[in-house]
C-alpha cells in the first residue's frame, strides 16, 4: 500500500484510480491511506458545480477545464453520475463528454456513481477530492449529479460553489425556493443565446439585492458553454472567490464548516462499520422469528445494540 500510495502522489494516473476504487468499495485500508495523505492536502482550489439537469453542467465544466488550462494549472475532475442499476457503478456520459481532455497528462478525470446517495454527491467523494489535493492538483472541479434542490451537500466540500441556471426550465421558479440562493457563491446562467435568459438574470440578481450586508455578493453570469463565451469570465470569478474567502473571516467559517464535517462523516462510516458488523452476529433465526411475531421489535433490538457500543451512555 506504501508503494501504491508513492505512486499515486508522484502523479501515477493507474494508481490515484486504484485507490479510489478502495475509497469507493469501502475497502478498510482506505482509512490507513488518508491518515498517510491528509498532511498533503489544503493547496487545491476546490470547486463545485451544481444544478438543474440538463443546465449544461458537463460541457461548462469541460470548458472550464480548457479556462484553467490555458493558465497553467492542473486540474482535477470528479463527474458524479448516476449510478447502473445493474452494476452499481457511474454511467460515464460526463467522462465521455470530456474525453479531449484524456490524452493531457495535466488533467484527470473520474466518474463516480452515487450508489444511492443522497444530495448530489457520491460516497468517497471527500477522500477522493483530498487525494488529488495531495497529489498535486491545483484545482479540484466537482460535478454533482443533477438532482436539483437536495444537491446541497456540495458546500461540505467545495471552496466555491457555482450554480448552474438555464433559461426556459422553469429555473426562474427554482430561484425564489431557499436552497439555490444559499449555496451559490458564482451564477452561470447557462445557454445564454436562448429566449428567457434575461429573465433569469434579473431574477437571480433581484434575490440577491434582498440579502444585506453579506461579505460577498455571488456575481452572475451570463455563459454559452458550447462556444465559451462567458466561461473565461465565469473561471475568474471562481479564482476571486477562492482568493476572498482565504483572507477573510468568512473563509475561516467555510474552512472549519468542512472539518466539522469531515469527522462527522468519519465518525459515522466507522460507527455504521462497527454496528453493522454487531446487528449481523446478533441477528438469529430465533430473533427474526420474534421481530415477525411482533414479540420484540426494531427499536428495542436497536437499543440493546447501542449498549453494546456504549455500555456507559
Amino acid at each position: 500500500m506504501d508503494k501504491l500510495i508513492d505512486k499515486a502522489l508522484a502523479g501515477d494516473t493507474r494508481a490515484i484510480a486504484r485507490i479510489i476504487s478502495l475509497i469507493e468499495n469501502g475497502d478498510p485500508v482506505s482509512d490507513a491511506v488518508m491518515r498517510r495523505i491528509y498532511p498533503l492536502t489544503g493547496r487545491a482550489v476546490v470547486i463545485g458545480i451544481t444544478g438543474s439537469p440538463g443546465a449544461g453542467k458537463s460541457t461548462l465544466t469541460d470548458k472550464v477545464i480548457e479556462s484553467f488550462r490555458k493558465q497553467g494549472k492542473t486540474v482535477g475532475i470528479i463527474a458524479i453520475d448516476p449510478s447502473s442499476p445493474f452494476s452499481g457503478g457511474a454511467i460515464l456520459a460526463d467522462r465521455i463528454r470530456m474525453q479531449r481532455h484524456t490524452g493531457d497528462d495535466g488533467v484527470y478525470i473520474r466518474s463516480m456513481g452515487t450508489r444511492g446517495s443522497l444530495g448530489g454527491l457520491s460516497r468517497g467523494t471527500r477522500e477522493a477530492v483530498l487525494l488529488l489535493d495531495a497529489c498535486g492538483k491545483d484545482v479540484i472541479v466537482i460535478e454533482t449529479v443533477g438532482v436539483g434542490q437536495s444537491e446541497v451537500d456540495i458546500i461540505k466540500l467545495a471552496d466555491t460553489v457555482c450554480v448552474v441556471l438555464v433559461p426556459g426550465m422553469g429555473d426562474d421558479i427554482q430561484i425564489m425556493k431557499a436552497g439555490i440562493m444559499e449555496i451559490a457563491d458564482v451564477f452561470a446562467i447557462n445557454k445564454a443565446d436562448k429566449p428567457g435568459v434575461d429573465r433569469v438574470a434579473a431574477e437571480v440578481r433581484l434575490m440577491l439585492d434582498l440579502v444585506k450586508n453579506r461579505p460577498w455578493t455571488p456575481p452572475v453570469h451570463l455563459t454559452i458553454a458550447e462556444n465559451g463565451d462567458g466561461v473565461d469570465e465565469f473561471a475568474e470569478s471562481i479564482l476571486k472567490h477562492h482568493d476572498f474567502i482565504k483572507n477573510s473571516p468568512e473563509g475561516a467559517k467555510v474552512e472549519y464548516r468542512r472539518l466539522s464535517s469531515e469527522v462527522e462523516d468519519i465518525l459515522l462510516k466507522n460507527l455504521s462499520r462497527r454496528t453493522e458488523k454487531i446487528w449481523k452476529n446478533h441477528m438469529s433465526e430465533e430473533l427474526m422469528k420474534e421481530l415477525a411475531a411482533r414479540e420484540t421489535n426494531p427499536y428495542l433490538v436497536a437499543a440493546d445494540i447501542l449498549k453494546k457500543i456504549f455500555p456507559h451512555g
